[in-house]
């Protein structure tokens, strides 16, 4: 009898992969159902202090840290994909403004963050950080910034010129503290009570 392997993420714990044909069928259902958190997440504003919240990091890091590193960062270049063919799943995106036009502009940076900040994040959840709330902190801590370095140095290369570091650093980085700040607290309560009904 063979000792199967604890699971290194909440997805292999919920839905273990099989051998053969089962394991790119539960890839690809993983990945659409990745894409398609995002793109709601993208699309619902919930009013809030200074600017409207939506929950795409919240999605990013929580899918990052249930998939792992690998898949968490393919379901993010999947989701880039699909808003590059032009349809109309980014926050700011409309049937006017997608595709790579769109993706240039100053959302261009965020969304290389979400690349990384989900590979990342995958990668501290299958070392176990993802089983308790300060490790878990920790690890939303780091995925934030990992979505903000990139997205703020794009933003300052696009408008710094023309407004100013002080404005870059307003609109793309602390009007959004306190939103994803609440938003840190949830997934890092949430991952691991998730991981305690596995036990």
């Amino acid at each position: 009898m063979t000792a199967t392997a604890p699971a290194s993420t909440l997805s292999e714990a919920y839905w273990p992969a099989q051998a053969g044909r089962g394991t790119l069928l539960r890839t690809v259902l993983l990945i659409v159902v990745g894409v398609i958190a995002m793109a709601i997440a993208a699309k619902i504003k919930v009013p809030f202090w200074p600017v409207p919240m939506t929950m795409q990091t919240f999605v990013v890091l929580t899918v990052g840290a249930a998939y792992g590193g690998a898949l968490g960062a393919t379901t993010m270049l999947a989701y880039m994909l699909v808003g590059a063919l032009g349809f109309d799943i980014f926050t700011g995106s409309s049937a006017q403004a997608n595709g790579l036009s769109y993706m240039m502009g100053g959302t261009g940076g965020y969304l290389v963050g979400f690349v990384l900040a989900a590979f990342t994040l995958g990668k501290l959840a299958e070392a176990g950080w993802d089983r308790s709330v300060p490790k878990m902190a920790g690890a939303m801590m780091i995925g934030n910034a990992l979505i903000y370095l990139p997205g703020v140095l794009w933003l300052g290369y696009l408008y710094a010129g023309a407004q100013g570091w002080d404005w870059v650093v307003k609109w793309g980085l602390t009007n959004f503290v306190v939103a994803d700040a609440l938003k840190l607290a949830l997934a890092a309560a949430l991952l691991p009570l998730l991981w305690r009904f596995k036990r």
